[in-house]
């Protein structure tokens, strides 16, 4: 989790003030036949550099295999479109285990600095596997943008090693080690061939390792208003380790999601995974420093401290966010649990400038409304 001084903290929120907020999409970095990687650049997003986050997408046609991997940073990956399969091999295992696990839509999955990973989409599915990963890059080489590490492919680490040091350290003969080094394919994701099977794992190693946020009991429910699945360390012990907590948010046509801020400094990453509506953020000296729609397939950056709010077109919105600490607190503006609803109405009356009448209306409102609110 990025650690930074009171100093560092003002300087940020300046900063903040001046960076453009506007909603992003991502571009290609690499892919084939078997799919594609893009992610979110801080040259177009600046957030992610002010914040040191990273974003990314993957995304695997049918028969596609995302080749073993790693990061610099510890990441949260949420599973946005069709089924799959991931490996993930805990660098603490002693030795090394996998885990395979059969992976589906609206799954979320913690995973900490060094884990191994692969994924493959089935040769008999109908629609892309598509992934988002949103992580801490605070210890990355790039502050902003995840750098992975291919362990095969024509960008892996066997093509850096001469077929002297390949043989040495592999127990090879020479023309062996030339050979498999030649051999490699494919930057970062290849399409395995017709008939060559890729294990697709078992529902036992799922166990403690994915939380599937459209199945999880809801931690809000508002009738025609929302409602909100939390990962956490009681749910998704992982998370822990990799130091961010996540939500998946869903708001019915026309709702609002009441104004709100992250009140233990930590930034909130908002990609909308589908359906569309308007969204304000104010800032410092009551500034709004972005008013704009967001649409499915865009990424925004809450800085810490902003108040955001979010009202869904027609259609609804959903959203899948990190917060940068793993069991965030939240403070919200409106609605039964407000913080003004706790504050002393002769204060409130004084700090509006407004009339006892007036200060009254404004508290009787939204007592049996919590975070969302369904139109009228």
């Amino acid at each position: 989790m990025v650690q930074r001084t009171s100093s560092d903290s003002t300087s940020a929120a300046a900063e903040a003030m001046t960076i453009d907020l506007s909603p992003k999409r991502p571009a290609k970095l690499y892919g084939g036949d078997g799919g594609a990687y893009y992610d979110w650049s801080p040259s177009e997003l600046p957030m992610l550099r002010a914040a040191s986050i990273g974003a990314a997408k993957l995304s695997l046609a049918a028969g596609g295999l995302a080749l073993p991997s790693y990061s610099d940073s510890a990441k949260v990956a949420y599973v946005l479109q069709g089924k799959g399969t991931c490996a993930i091999l805990l660098p603490e295992a002693e030795p090394p285990s996998e885990k395979i696990l059969p992976i589906k839509e609206g799954d979320a999955l913690a995973l900490p600095f060094g884990v191994v990973t692969w994924w493959h989409n089935l040769h008999a599915a109908t629609t892309d596997l598509v992934v988002l990963f949103l992580g801490d890059t605070s210890k990355g080489h790039t502050a902003g943008r995840f750098t992975n590490m291919q362990l095969t492919g024509s960008t892996g680490i066997f093509t850096g090693f001469s077929t002297e040091f390949v043989g040495r350290a592999w127990d090879l003969p020479q023309d062996a080690a030339a050979s498999l080094v030649s051999t490699q394919a494919g930057a970062g994701i290849v399409k395995v061939k017709d008939g060559f099977r890729i294990p697709e794992g078992s529902d036992k190693d799922r166990e403690g390792m994915v939380l599937n946020c459209l199945e999880a009991p809801l931690d809000v429910d508002i009738k025609n208003g929302g409602r909100v699945v939390v990962l956490n360390t009681q749910n998704l012990p992982l998370v822990k380790e990799v130091g961010l907590g996540a939500d998946l948010v869903r708001i019915d046509g026309h709702s609002m999601c009441s104004p709100g801020f992250s009140c233990d400094s930590a930034y909130q990453v908002t990609y909308i995974v589908r359906g569309s509506g308007r969204v304000q953020v104010v800032g410092i000296d009551g500034t709004r420093v972005l008013e704009t729609r967001a649409e499915g397939g865009c990424l925004f950056i809450v800085p810490r401290f902003f108040v955001v709010s979010k009202i869904a077109d027609d259609t609804g919105m959903e959203w899948f966010s990190i917060i940068t600490t793993p069991n965030p607190i939240f403070s919200h503006l409106a609605g039964r649990t407000s913080v003004w609803k706790a504050i002393s109405p002769a204060v409130l009356e004084a700090s509006f400038n407004t009339t006892p009448e007036m200060e009254n209306l404004f508290r009787s409102k939204r007592l049996d409304s919590e975070i969302f609110f369904a139109p009228n």
